[in-house]
């Protein structure tokens, strides 16, 4: 059992923080850590409305589940914490466009988040043939 480190393509390795991956792919599992809405060429976050930040953070997660040669039809839960739950309906909408056919299995909290972000999701994929 070998653990393997999946990176966002576009990370800096100059500006890697946080003691974590952000992705770890084991057994044919990926496990995405929390995402948002960053800019991973400088390590900013862009802050921005619900719809704007879920974009950003739901992109950012296809773009790691990508590198691991999978795509987003593979994840099979979510955790997503919104830093206002009345954001709920907005946020999901833009969620829900990403999905065709069975949805991931989803919790949704309302959290505390760091630098003012409105949106923080990790996810759970299978990837094919691993």
């Amino acid at each position: 059992m070998s653990k393997q480190a999946i990176h966002h393509p576009d990370r800096d390795p100059a500006f890697v923080t946080g003691a974590y991956s952000d992705g770890v792919l084991i057994d044919g599992f990926l496990f995405v850590s929390g995402q948002a809405s960053v800019d991973f060429r400088t390590s900013a976050f862009v802050l921005g409305t619900i719809e704007e930040e879920t974009t950003r953070t739901l992109d950012n997660i296809r773009a790691i589940i990508d590198a691991a040669g999978g795509t987003l039809d593979d994840i099979v839960k979510c955790t997503v914490h919104l830093a206002d739950i009345a954001d709920f309906d907005r946020y999901n909408q833009v969620y829900a466009s990403y999905f065709q056919g069975i949805r991931p299995a989803r919790t949704t909290v309302q959290s505390v988040l760091a630098e003012g972000l409105k949106v923080e999701i990790d996810a759970i994929v299978k990837l094919p043939n691993r």
